[in-house]
């Protein structure tokens, strides 16, 4: 399907809130490769390029960042009415893709789902236009994922 097939095709509005609303919640995962724990690691300045146990955790063969007893994400910070992300631009690949992730983007109506439960970010701010859409929706690598 091309950008103009899409149910998007004039573009879909997003712009972090700060409200931390993908960043907790119930337990789940934060899947992270090599490459986001290195990268990680590096800006929190550990030269050996790793996260201790309290940041990370081995689920199966994969990686996922740990969580707070109270379900929000090891790295977010909440200052008052603001929650921030302090790894925000070494972010792992499934934070930077957010809010253009498959399953937000199968309708509209899917689409303001999200919008309306989760993320007051959507609809709000920068216009992304179908390529950069999809761009960052199927992005394989950190600069892909860019936004």
């Amino acid at each position: 399907m091309s950008g103009s097939d899409k149910w998007y095709r004039d573009g879909l509005c997003f712009s972090c809130t700060q409200c931390g609303n993908c960043c907790s919640g119930p337990p789940g995962y934060v899947w992270v490769t090599k490459a986001d724990i290195e990268r990680i690691a590096r800006f929190l300045g550990r030269a050996d390029g790793k996260l201790d146990k309290s940041q990370v955790r081995r689920v199966g063969l994969r990686h996922s960042l740990t969580e707070k007893a109270d379900g929000d994400c090891i790295f977010l910070v909440r200052e008052g009415d603001v929650a921030r992300c302090s790894i925000y631009s070494v972010r792992p690949m499934q934070c930077r893709t957010w809010p253009f992730w498959t399953e937000n983007l199968r309708s509209n109506d899917a689409w303001n789902e999200i919008h309306r439960t989760t993320c007051p970010g959507m609809n709000k701010g920068r216009r992304f236009m179908p390529a950069d859409i999809e761009r960052i929706r199927t992005a394989k690598t950190f600069e892909d994922a860019r936004h």
